[in-house]
């Protein structure tokens, strides 16, 4: 790996205001069938949260990132922090890839990327994933990378008609080191 950015599958970078595009055709797909979970929004609202997002100041640690294909250089999701506790070393991790671009492994290597930096430069202890309990597919991407359920808030969601269950999911520095070994010589 050339650095904490790249991968073998994916490419992490900033969002640029051109990525609205490519926004808009993720915007409705969660990988559910009729979730629902948002009120549509316009191609103008996607314009300006692209254009908000590339010039957002980069010192923070709530971002998202865009997830590119190394072998076609195509927008196909993205990943990112959009909570943290700072204070007690903790964040919430985000991912959505395009549903032409999913059973790739394009999720799990940008949510190891994310994890990689979060971990070893931000110094966090700990990340935190929200999954609905009908999409299936994230729990199971989540699993796969070494994540453990730690709790269910049930039925706190109302999404397609009915109420689901928010499955809590989280993972340790030291589980993600021993899983993906990011410390050695």
């Amino acid at each position: 790996m050339a650095s904490s950015w790249n991968g073998e599958r994916v490419r992490l970078r900033a969002v640029e205001p051109e990525d609205w595009t490519a926004f808009l055709s993720f915007a409705d797909d969660d990988g559910t069938p009729g979730s629902g979970r948002e009120l549509p929004r316009s191609a103008e609202s996607h314009r300006a949260r692209a254009k908000e997002q590339a010039v957002a100041p980069g010192d923070d640690d709530l971002f998202r990132l865009a997830v590119e294909a190394t072998a076609t250089g195509e927008l196909v999701g993205m990943v990112g922090s959009h909570r943290t506790g700072r204070r007690s070393g903790w964040f919430e991790c985000e991912v959505t890839i395009g549903a032409e671009h999913r059973r790739r492994g394009y999720a799990a290597e940008a949510v190891s990327l994310l994890l990689r930096f979060m971990f070893a430069e931000r110094r966090y202890h700990k990340c935190l994933a929200a999954v609905l309990d009908h999409n299936r597919a994230s729990l199971a991407l989540f699993r796969r990378l070494g994540f453990t359920e730690e709790g269910r808030l049930r039925e706190h969601i109302f999404a397609a008609g009915r109420h689901h269950d928010l499955v809590l999911m989280g993972m340790l520095v030291d589980e993600f080191d021993r899983r993906h070994a990011t410390s050695g010589p």
